[in-house]
């Protein structure tokens, strides 16, 4: 089909409502039948692009950025995982999670794209940070996981060491964040509307018949 319906989702990788967003979507367009007719691109949004390299403990990074207390983060991480539950998302937070820097995920991202095979290593990389205790702001890791999916590793090692290659993301982060994007996940429909958060599968369903009926 010629006239693919276009998606540009704008995420982090260590954005939990960037995961359940998506599984509401893809649910959707399995509802739908539309698998054939989507086209989705992954654009990449540092949620903390100042983080240091040995990253910063969760719960203590909520509490500066929020205000978040223990009872807070609690009932968050209860009610997120449920959310990831619900549609066959495992979360798995623990005492000692750390939020890291993801600028290295999306140079692989990028690539993954260019080879097809991009979505497979988003979701990798939500599963290695949220389900399996990743840290995926460590190279190997990424490296290891951009294998997993079908990316060369001798690769996948020396993009990572391009640093015209971080550079180029930080400008399409620019780039998004100029056309007024804030707040992650965003999900843009074919480059003239847009949604921000991990809306129901129903709103997505309605978006989507609406473009299908266009």
């Amino acid at each position: 089909m010629s006239n693919k319906i276009k998606l540009d989702i704008i995420s982090d990788v260590v954005c939990p409502w960037c995961i359940v967003g998506y599984k509401h979507l893809e649910a959707a367009i399995a509802e739908l039948g539309l698998e054939d007719q989507v086209e989705i691109e992954w654009q990449p949004f540092e949620l903390n692009p100042d983080m240091p390299a040995q990253g910063e403990e969760l719960r203590a990074h909520l509490a500066r950025k929020y205000g978040s207390n223990r009872e807070d983060s609690d009932n968050a991480r209860a009610a997120i995982t449920q959310r990831g539950a619900d549609y066959g998302f495992e979360f798995n937070f623990y005492d000692d999670m750390h939020i890291v820097n993801t600028l290295d995920a999306h140079v692989l991202l990028e690539l993954a794209q260019q080879m097809g095979l991009q979505t497979q290593l988003k979701l990798r990389l939500f599963s290695a940070y949220f389900s399996e205790k990743k840290d995926v702001s460590d190279r190997k890791v990424l490296i290891n996981e951009a294998v997993a999916v079908g990316i060369n590793r001798e690769q996948a090692a020396e993009l990572l060491a391009d640093t015209q290659a971080r550079r180029q993301i930080k400008a399409k982060i620019g780039q998004w964040q100029q056309m007024g994007i804030s707040g992650v996940p965003t999900v843009v429909f074919n480059r003239n509307s847009a949604v921000t958060g991990a809306q129901p599968q129903a709103t997505f369903k309605q978006i989507l018949l609406e473009l299908q009926q266009a």
